[in-house]
């Protein structure tokens, strides 16, 4: 059960300090269309998005979690938790969530691109280094 919780928390950790940074630089820089921290009610439960976004990082968290005994030490830990991280949940929030959600791509594809990799691979590096932290 501890292993749970604590990859939760790293998971949650991830996306504030490390999903939600980068997509700020990314939406300054004017690549990401959307604002970060974002705090309008997301269906089904009207919870703030940004709440709605740190649960399903504690979620992935989890999976994460569930995977890295595989990926080493050392650099080869930390490049495969940034392409896991950068890759699956990219892939699942544009195959399922956004079908699921009825949004329509739009905008430039590349920006759109660059900004789910640059993203999900800054969650995947803060989640493994919170987990390493919470110890």
């Amino acid at each position: 059960m501890r292993f749970l919780v604590i990859w939760f928390i790293a998971g949650c950790i991830g996306v504030l300090a490390g999903h939600q940074i980068v997509l700020m630089l990314l939406h300054n820089a004017g690549i990401a269309p959307f604002a970060p921290f974002p705090m309008q009610p997301v269906e089904p439960l009207g919870v703030p998005q940004l709440v709605s976004l740190t649960f399903w990082g504690g979620i992935w968290g989890i999976l994460l979690g569930a995977i890295t005994p595989w990926f080493g030490r050392g650099p080869k830990y930390w490049v495969l938790v940034a392409i896991f991280g950068a890759i699956l949940p990219t892939l699942v929030a544009v195959v399922v969530v956004f079908p699921m959600k009825g949004i329509a791509p739009g905008g430039d594809p590349i920006n759109g691109l660059i900004t789910g990799l640059a993203v999900n691979a800054a969650w995947g590096l803060v989640t493994a280094a919170a987990r390493k932290a919470l110890r």
